[in-house]
């Protein structure tokens, strides 16, 4: 019989750079398509300028700061803009006049000529007046032109200080490619307290393409509202840059394909879902019904005795399978099962152990897909497993434990650690957190949905459900997980758009999940 059509549709991705690959390659791109490097600064001026006035028409007095790289030449050029325009403009630069060089100067001589004078700051000075500077400032927009896609490192603590005041400004803020202080390749920012460590923007405007690290981990912070300006070489970059990082950009509503009418339970096929240890029931059962609700045709949960009435109160639709290792083994469920899903709630006691073990010697030696999720993870990192055919969940701490380091390490570039998970333990790895990774090992797919109200107990579960089901009834298991973490954030969209963040339970994604899959066109 012929099955019903797999889910194993590859995602809209737009290609994304480090910011090393895009420094190196701009001018060569820009030479090829006969654009001179002045005539991309204004170009990018220009693009900063209309964004501007697009997010705040009725601005009346910009306040715009200054570094002095090509960064700050882009200031430059909108000030001029501004100034033509009739727009009060004030200019803060950070350096000397003296220092500035190339196409920078060129702007800020173009600048000086329309009737613009900037306020001249010597940061190396600490009793400098720029902090006087912004504090006064009473008008609608600050423009951050201070550091471009080159920085790296900290801000000198009289940066700190700059940046800070600016932070506390009730302005609206744009930032000029990335945030001024925040690594446009790994998304980092050094420091603790993100008051002083970089610029939080309400806008960001990125040029050519998109920078990773404007995508994910700490950028969430900073980036606010993020745009490209393609500046008529976004097509060329594109095409002679190559890249394996993505950003995964899904259009609603989906459009997956459809059952065949003759379809049956056995076509999606049984997932065996294990975890629940005496004193945390709900994790599987979470796991289990996002499953059952994402399309998956049989849910089988093995869970401690215990819980098994906890487990099946309210969802007839879950079957039980045996609670111990010596009896699962024993059990036809092991083997008809198409997917395992281990981890949720299982926990690191004896038995944990041995369920663990049991379920990764059958994957492996039955060609079963597994998806390992929260104390598998645990459990794995303690062990030397391989598997080219299982989906490994993390959040930052777990894949601390599996690359046997801390969670900063994770934290300063989740490209690297994400690769590097699915290089050490085969198959595919999710790294979770605000932008969440999908790999291969070679690929990085940035995720484009989910909100911070999706900071709540259970989240995690529902994932590792969701991403069983999709697999199972996917013939590629790295495109299903990449849809199974854009439905997962979506829905979570949904319901923050009609409620609010606060208060987000992981069990209010069950129905917009469901929704989603089907392509359904939910009014939030």
């Amino acid at each position: 019989m012929k099955l019903s059509p797999s889910l194993s549709q590859k995602p809209p991705m737009t290609s994304v750079y480090s910011a090393n690959q895009v420094l190196k390659n701009e001018t060569n791109v820009a030479r090829s398509q006969g654009i001179a490097m002045y005539e991309l600064m204004q170009s990018a001026g220009a693009a900063i300028f209309t964004q501007l006035l697009n997010s705040w028409p009725n601005t009346q007095h910009i306040l715009i700061l200054c570094g002095k790289g090509n960064n700050g030449g882009d200031g430059f050029v909108v000030a001029k803009l501004a100034h033509q325009a009739k727009i009060k403009v004030s200019v803060l630069l950070t350096c000397d006049a003296s220092q500035l060089k190339g196409d920078a100067l060129l702007a800020y001589q173009a600048m000086i000529s329309t009737g613009v004078s900037p306020i001249i700051e010597d940061m190396t000075n600490k009793n400098t007046d720029n902090l006087v500077v912004i504090s006064k400032f009473t008008g609608e927009v600050i423009v951050d032109a201070l550091f471009g896609i080159g920085f790296t490192g900290q801000l000198t603590p009289q940066l700190q200080e700059l940046v800070s005041s600016i932070n506390h400004q009730q302005s609206k803020v744009i930032s000029i490619d990335v945030p001024s202080g925040l690594c446009a390749t790994t998304g980092q920012v050094h420091g603790g307290n993100i008051e002083i460590q970089a610029i939080i923007a309400d806008v960001t405007l990125t040029f050519i393409v998109y920078k990773q690290g404007l995508l994910t981990g700490q950028a969430a912070n900073f980036v606010g509202k993020l745009f490209l300006a393609p500046l008529a070489m976004n097509n060329a970059f594109t095409k002679q840059v190559k890249t394996n990082n993505y950003y995964a950009q899904y259009i609603l509503p989906l459009n997956q394909p459809k059952r065949l009418p003759t379809s049956h339970k056995g076509d999606s096929g049984l997932l065996l879902a294990v975890g629940s240890c005496a004193t945390m029931p709900g994790a599987i059962r979470l796991a289990s019904e996002s499953a059952l609700r994402c399309g998956a045709g049989l849910v089988a949960v093995s869970c401690h005795k215990n819980n098994q009435t906890l487990i099946m109160n309210g969802r007839p639709e879950l079957m039980l399978a045996p609670s111990t290792s010596v009896l699962l083994e024993k059990s036809a469920q092991l083997y008809r099962a198409r997917t395992y899903l281990i981890g949720p709630g299982l926990g690191q006691s004896e038995e944990a152990q041995q369920l663990f073990e049991l379920m990764c010697k059958t994957s492996l030696t039955k060609n079963k897909t597994a998806v390992l999720d929260a104390d598998a993870l645990i459990l794995l990192s303690k062990t030397k497993e391989q598997c080219n055919h299982w989906v490994l969940t993390p959040h930052p701490k777990e894949a601390a434990a599996l690359l046997h380091c801390d969670v900063v390490s994770i934290e300063k570039d989740r490209f690297s650690a994400v690769r590097a998970i699915a290089k050490q333990y085969g198959g595919i790895c999710l790294l979770k957190g605000a932008g969440t990774l999908i790999s291969d090992g070679e690929h990085v797919v940035i995720n484009n949905s989910g909100n911070a109200g999706m900071a709540s107990g259970g989240m995690g579960d529902v994932l590792s459900g969701v991403i069983s089901a999709l697999v199972m009834q996917s013939g590629n298991i790295f495109y299903a997980t990449c849809l199974a973490a854009y439905i997962h954030g979506a829905a979570a969209d949904i319901i923050v758009n009609k409620n609010g963040q606060r208060g987000l339970l992981a069990s209010d994604l069950f129905i917009p999940l469901q929704q989603l899959l089907n392509g359904k066109v939910i009014n939030s």
